[in-house]
C-alpha cells in the first residue's frame, strides 16, 4: 500500500509540475502577444499623432493666411475712413471760418491735411511694417503705449457695455 500512495503522490506532483509548466508557457505567450499589441498600438498612435500634427500645421498656415488677409483688409478700411474723415473736416472748414473765425478754420484745414497724410502713409505701408512701427513705438514710449491701450480698452468696454443695456 505504501507503494500505491507513493505512486499517487509522484503522479500528483508530476501533473502539478506539468500544469505549472503549461501555465508558465501560457503566461509567456500572453506576454509576447501583449507586447506585440502594445507595439502595434504605439505605432498606430504615433502615426495618428503625426497625421494630427500635419493637420494642425495646415490649419495654422491657413489661419495665418486668413489673418494676414483680414489685417490687410482692415488696414485698407482704416485708411479709407481716415481719408473720408479728413475730407469731411476739410469740407466743413469754410463753415468753421464763418461761425468761429479763420483761425479755427485753419485748425480744421491743418487737421484735415494731417488725416489725409496719415491715411496715405497707412495705405503705403504693409501690415508687417505697421507691426514693426508699433513695436518700435512701444519700445520708445512704453508708458504712453500702456496709457493708449488703457484708454482704448476703456472705450471698447464702454462701447460693448452700452450695447448690452
Amino acid at each position: 500500500m505504501v507503494a500505491a500512495g507513493s505512486d499517487n503522490t509522484a503522479e500528483a506532483k508530476s501533473r502539478f509540475n506539468a500544469a505549472l509548466e503549461e501555465a508558465k508557457a501560457g503566461a509567456a505567450a500572453l506576454k509576447t502577444e501583449a507586447g506585440e499589441r502594445a507595439k502595434a498600438y504605439r505605432q498606430q498612435a504615433t502615426e495618428r499623432g503625426d497625421d494630427w500634427a500635419t493637420e494642425v500645421k495646415q490649419y495654422g498656415e491657413q489661419a495665418k493666411g486668413k489673418a494676414g488677409e483680414l489685417a490687410t483688409e482692415g488696414k485698407g478700411k482704416v485708411a479709407e475712413a481716415l481719408s473720408a474723415l479728413g475730407k469731411a473736416v476739410f469740407d466743413t472748414a469754410p463753415t468753421v471760418d464763418d461761425k468761429l473765425g479763420a483761425k479755427y478754420g485753419d485748425y480744421a484745414r491743418t487737421a484735415s491735411r494731417s488725416l489725409q497724410e496719415t491715411s496715405a502713409k497707412l495705405d503705403a505701408k504693409s501690415v508687417d511694417e505697421l507691426g514693426e512701427d508699433a513695436r518700435q513705438f512701444v519700445r520708445k514710449s512704453p508708458g504712453l503705449a500702456v496709457g493708449i491701450a488703457a484708454v482704448g480698452g476703456f472705450l471698447l468696454a464702454r462701447m460693448f457695455r452700452g450695447r448690452k443695456d
